[in-house]
């Protein structure tokens, strides 16, 4: 069976007695693309799945009530980077430490996670993207790995294209001053 369109998606959730075919269709068309952005915020393989599993429960809560301004692409990444931020602010609360610890901690978690696969210089790229502030380090991930239009990072993020390109920007100019040195 082909990949369905959202719209298709959604029109066969609205049916009775489809609705679980629906979802499982926008489960597997989303899940691993969610898995890694989620991944890319909060590093750990089971946090993220954790995560994930959050997500597609609050995408089934809501989907009736999903009013089709935006795509369900942008809608599940805007429930999925929600999720991962707040997983963040909890740990950080949970901890009683600043977000720079948290992201030495994530940096930590990187070096002993045994699913990681990446050589020096990838390992190197990522603990350069932890350092970021917050925002620059999704959008950065959004744009880079997930080639993410600004169009649609500005629709999950709620904030303006001009403010995602500047925090693009200022983000690469970090990465590419940390990486080089």
């Amino acid at each position: 069976m082909g990949q369905h369109t959202d719209e298709e998606l959604f029109e066969m959730f609205s049916k009775a007695g489809l609705e679980n075919q629906a979802f499982n269709h926008i489960v597997r068309k989303y899940q691993e693309a969610v898995y890694w952005h989620v991944r890319r915020l909060v590093i750990s393989h089971d946090d993220t799945n954790d995560i994930v599993q959050d997500v597609f429960i609050k995408a089934w809560q809501a989907l009736p009530k999903f009013r089709q301004h935006s795509s369900l692409y942008t809608w599940i990444y805007r429930i999925a980077t929600n999720e991962a931020l707040t997983f963040l602010k909890k740990k950080k609360r949970r901890n009683l430490m600043p977000m720079v610890d948290v992201s030495k901690q994530l940096e930590e978690t990187l070096e002993a996670d045994a699913y990681y696969r990446g050589n020096d210089m990838e390992k190197k790229l990522q603990k350069a993207i932890l350092a970021l502030p917050e925002k620059q380090r999704v959008v950065f991930n959004m744009r880079y790995f997930d080639e993410m239009k600004y169009e649609d990072m500005a629709k999950v993020l709620d904030t303006s294209e001009g403010a995602l390109k500047a925090s693009y920007h200022h983000a690469v100019k970090k990465i590419e001053k940390s990486v080089v040195s």
